[in-house]
């Protein structure tokens, strides 16, 4: 869809930091024991930021296999156990092969944590003790460190040793209930968005813990599970709910529960998004349709009168937004009235205005050179953090064992022993 930024925008692009230059995480470790989507997102936030997270994963298989299973998830792959989808979660981290159920195992894990500042992993909740990740098992090699755990639903009660996925929660959270048009079968997003949020919240409560741990010199654990930030992601709506009773339901075309109009509008080509949510807004569109007697209509003079009748509203709305496509409303409201174009996800990742934003980071993969990836959204004194390739099955272990006292014979040793 053209039109998406307005033409007449000025150009502009966002700087990106050199490799090796100063970072607000840089000097800290981060031990992940991680799999898949949730863990490995908020371990890949510290990377980004300076901070040098090693992967502990599984040793390779007879087979070929192992490591974190997404290395194997499909359908697009980048040589033995590697992935598009593994390299989504995993820029700028290192890879250490690690059975930690194996006694040699822990003890080179003891011997890393002597020297890490925090170790995080997102098992089943009743696998971090089991394993020996728990800060009362750690403490005795590094008083100061700091253990996340990121679990389905926590590492005690009666669902510690439950798998979860993001869609469960979605489902038993209420997502499903409230998404989607009235009437509709119940629907989840198009994306894990549980599994994200679960892994910011990881990583915001990590980096609490670590101020805390630099300040005080005692580390601690911390949990955070997928069904709490579901459930936390309810916000306003569930504060009407335990107070007043008062459940919000569907509204039409993924409309607001309490404002008209904020949602979507069809347009000559496709939809918009419209959000009036202050009166200026409401005024300012009318004006930019033309139809500047209906901020004086009094059936549409308030929030209050243009919820009771939005229908008829909507009706006048759609016949004017349908004359013209979406870029000519682009133009008509950009940075006077909230509009969006409704975008497919093809149409999102070609916008100008998100490449422009620096958004697509490339990165060189051995097999693939200039790997396209989502940059961080983070920004540091404007600019972006380096992008490096997520790392080889156990691509530094001989690398991070030689910094703990192995020579490379105690290494195939290891490797002999299915340790590393």
């Amino acid at each position: 869809m053209s039109g998406v930024t307005p033409s007449n925008a000025p150009p502009f692009s966002t700087p990106r930091l050199a490799a090796g230059e100063d970072l607000p995480l840089a000097g800290i470790t981060v031990l992940a024991a991680e799999q898949y989507g949730a863990g490995p997102f908020a371990s890949m936030y510290l990377a980004d930021m300076g901070a040098t997270v090693i992967k502990i994963e599984p040793p390779p298989r007879p087979d070929g296999g192992g490591g974190d299973n997404s290395r194997a998830s499909g359908p697009f792959f980048l040589g033995e156990n590697d992935s598009h989808f593994f390299q989504t979660f995993n820029r700028n981290k290192q890879s250490l092969t690690l059975n930690l159920k194996s006694a040699r195992g822990q003890d080179i894990l003891h011997r890393l944590v002597a020297k890490a500042d925090a170790v995080m992993n997102n098992m089943r909740g009743d696998q971090p003790a089991a394993l020996g990740l728990t800060y009362a098992q750690l403490a005795p090699a590094n008083p100061a460190i700091v253990c996340g755990h990121l679990s389905g639903y926590g590492r005690d009660g009666p669902r510690a040793s439950w798998p979860a996925y993001d869609f469960l929660a979605q489902a038993e959270a209420g997502f499903m209930d409230v998404t989607g048009e009235p009437g509709s079968a119940p629907q989840r997003m198009g994306l894990s968005i549980v599994d994200y949020l679960s892994g910011i919240t990881m990583a915001f409560a990590l980096s609490a813990a670590l101020i805390g741990a630099l300040k005080t010199g005692r580390g601690r654990d911390i949990d955070v599970t997928l069904y709490d930030v579901a459930m936390h992601q309810l916000t306003y709506p569930a504060t009407w709910y335990l107070n007043e009773g008062y459940e919000i339901g569907r509204r039409p075309r993924s409309g607001h529960p309490s404002v008209v109009p904020c949602e979507t509008v069809p347009t000559g080509d496709g939809h918009l998004f419209i959000m009036c949510v202050l009166p200026k807004f409401w005024v300012g569109l009318c004006e930019g349709i033309g139809r500047p007697e209906l901020a004086d209509d009094s059936r549409f003079s308030g929030f209050e009168a243009r919820y009771e009748n939005r229908d008829a509203l909507m009706e006048i709305l759609d016949e004017a937004f349908s004359k013209h496509p979406t870029a000519h409303w682009m133009g008509v409201f950009a940075g006077k009235v909230p509009v969006a174009p409704v975008l497919t996800l093809a149409q999102a990742l070609d916008n100008p205005y998100f490449v422009a934003r620096g958004g697509i980071q490339p990165v060189d993969h051995p097999v693939r050179l200039g790997l396209k990836m989502i940059a961080s959204p983070i920004r540091l004194d404007g600019a972006i953090a380096p992008g490096r390739a997520g790392p080889a099955l156990g691509g530094q272990t001989d690398k991070i064992l030689g910094g703990l006292g192995f020579d490379q014979s105690d290494i195939a040793a290891l490797r002999d022993e299915g340790v590393v």
